[in-house]
């Protein structure tokens, strides 16, 4: 019969062979998340001319802003990779038969559930959506030096830097315009009009957002006041700058912090759909966190069933399956919460209850 000392022992030990698992679990889906972005950030350096810094900031960000998301699947990925190789090779077994409790053996699952979800917490109420915020307002600023991306050959592109720009011919890749049309009506009263033969998009690296230089070739300049004024120029410089005005932005919802979401919840909403999604933000946040628990549970559970020679592949194939299934009624929950379908604590908490309620199933089957 195994000691209090020995069950200790024990709980250790499987506590320790999960820190490694999450780790890597961790790595792995920030991989997945980064492959998907690859095409898109690639666009960045190569198309658009933003540099690599900037393109790190962004992915860091965006990073941050997942991290209540990432946890929870990296700690089903640990205990399901743990629980079933200790299974697979019979230790499982062992200590149950050396007299180790069910309890023994599923607290450091539930041990490490808790330090996973109050780091989770704590990055959902506050570090996540500080890092949406940072999201949006360097993608806002971006959005605006991706000159090439926003003339279009053939096409009128209005609301760019309050000028109307037209070009007849396009090189996104080198930045070229050729036939160059630009309606400048930052001045209401005098508009100018500029048409040259050809331009070239300079963007500020450094200042993403904030400038991009135009210079025209062999081009000419009409205002008309009382008179009609013509310039004819050999060069001519059109900076397309506007002031760093994207922290004034409202937030979105996601970028609230959770002391931010109940202040607004404790004033009266007019608006029911935005007190729906307030509301919604509020529930995500907790839902979320105690999210590891429930992983923790059913990660136990079906971890101690799979008893297969590739416990690796197998522990990942149920990991993925599990966090697909859970995803897909978390979205389709937090869809219904929003447009008023289902009460939003119904709405956000029933994929919780639905898988805590199976892994709790799936540990009495096991354990009995």
């Amino acid at each position: 019969m195994f000691s209090i000392f020995n069950g200790k022992k024990a709980a250790q030990y499987i506590f320790f062979e999960m820190l490694p698992s999450f780790i890597l679990g961790l790595l792995v889906f920030i991989s997945i998340i980064l492959m998907f972005q690859v095409l898109r950030l690639t666009e960045f350096v190569l198309v658009h001319g933003i540099s690599i810094k900037t393109v790190a900031e962004l992915v860091s960000y965006m990073l941050i802003s997942l991290l209540p998301v990432l946890f929870p699947m990296s700690l089903l990925f640990s205990v399901l990779l743990t629980y079933g190789r200790l299974s697979q090779d019979s230790e499982i077994v062992a200590m149950k038969a050396s007299g180790l409790a069910m309890s023994t053996l599923l607290l450091p699952a539930l041990v490490m559930a808790l330090l996973v979800g109050t780091i989770s917490a704590q990055t959902s109420f506050v570090i996540a959506p500080w890092g949406n915020r940072q999201f949006e307002v360097l993608f806002s600023r971006l959005a605006n030096t991706k000159a090439t991306a926003v003339i279009k050959e053939g096409t009128f592109a209005e609301g760019f830097f309050d000028m109307v720009v037209y070009a007849n011919e396009v090189d996104s890749k080198n930045g070229k315009l050729s036939k160059v049309f630009i309606y400048d009506e930052k001045n209401s009263d005098i508009p100018l009009t500029v048409i040259a033969k050809e331009g070239t998009l300079l963007p500020d690296p450094d200042r993403p957002g904030q400038e991009v230089l135009l210079r025209l070739y062999n081009g000419e300049i009409h205002r008309q006041a009382k008179t009609h004024t013509k310039i004819s120029f050999d060069n001519y410089d059109v900076r397309f700058a506007e002031p760093d005005y994207t922290e004034e932005k409202a937030k979105s919802p996601q970028s609230l912090t959770l002391d931010e979401v109940r202040n607004r919840l404790s004033h009266p909403i007019k608006d029911d759909e935005l007190r729906r999604i307030m509301e919604t933000e509020l529930h995500k946040r907790w839902a979320i966190s105690i999210l590891c628990i429930v992983f923790a549970l059913i990660g136990v559970g079906l971890g101690t069933t799979t008893n297969r020679r590739a416990a690796k592949a197998g522990g990942m194939i149920l990991c993925i399956g599990v966090i697909i299934v859970y995803w897909v009624l978390y979205v389709a929950g937090e869809g219904a919460a929003r447009n008023g379908s289902v009460p939003v604590p119904l709405a956000i908490w029933a994929p919780n209850i639905i898988f805590g309620l199976l892994g709790l199933e799936t540990l009495r089957r096991n354990w009995n």
